[in-house]
């Protein structure tokens, strides 16, 4: 899989805290609904893999990854559990070195030049701003495309549905990932009508 390809086409990444794997499949087929069928789910529960190997297994139009992989054991078991790339907040050598073993497109996380530069060293071209806001936001992302145009990001942190768009004009902003498409007390109330209006809302 091509990590920029998959991601330019997907413009709006959901980022996705799941606490009931019961929910999964219904969450993910009303963004799938809405036109958004790249989805992360972060492993920030005790539900997450289990999220992850449901919706693998059963919304064939969604492609799913896994969110805040920071160790290396969480690619095996992100890719074991039907898992199609994994992101991290950060950017680490042994990340680096974990993905490639378990064959997952990885989409490390950077906040400076410095790591940006570190990442691209390990042959890594599209890369997430994390987090967004506080780093910098779009003055940052401006700042970096003039010495590192070759370099594509996907911010994610502070971005709303008031905002998102302005990160996508940019020239190197390949997508946006943000969790306000799938709000928890929506996601808590089983309303999929809402999640799927918020869902096409973003992709116009």
């Amino acid at each position: 899989m091509d990590l920029r390809e998959l991601l330019s086409r997907a413009r709006v990444l959901p980022v996705l805290n799941v606490a009931d794997a019961g929910k999964a499949v219904p969450l993910a087929r009303a963004l799938a609904a809405g036109g958004l069928s790249v989805l992360e789910v972060t492993l920030r529960t005790d539900a997450a893999l289990e999220a992850i190997r449901r919706i693998a297994e059963e919304v064939p139009e969604a492609t799913i990854g896994a969110g805040t992989v920071t160790r290396a054991r969480d690619f095996a078991a992100v890719r074991d559990a039907g898992g199609q790339f994994a992101v991290s907040p950060g950017f680490t050598p042994a990340l680096a070195k974990a993905a490639r073993r378990a064959s997952l497109p990885f989409l490390p996380g950077v906040m400076t030049p410095s790591e940006a530069l570190a990442a691209r060293g390990r042959g890594f071209d599209v890369l997430k701003l994390f987090p967004a806001g506080p780093a910098g936001g779009i003055a940052l992302l401006k700042a970096l495309g003039g010495p590192l145009p070759e370099l594509a990001f996907c911010p994610t942190g502070g971005l709303d549905a008031s905002s998102f768009r302005d990160y996508l004009a940019l020239p190197n902003v390949v997508c946006v990932g943000g969790s306000w498409v799938a709000p928890p007390d929506a996601v808590e109330a089983a309303a999929w009508d809402r999640i799927t209006g918020l869902a096409k809302e973003a992709c116009s």
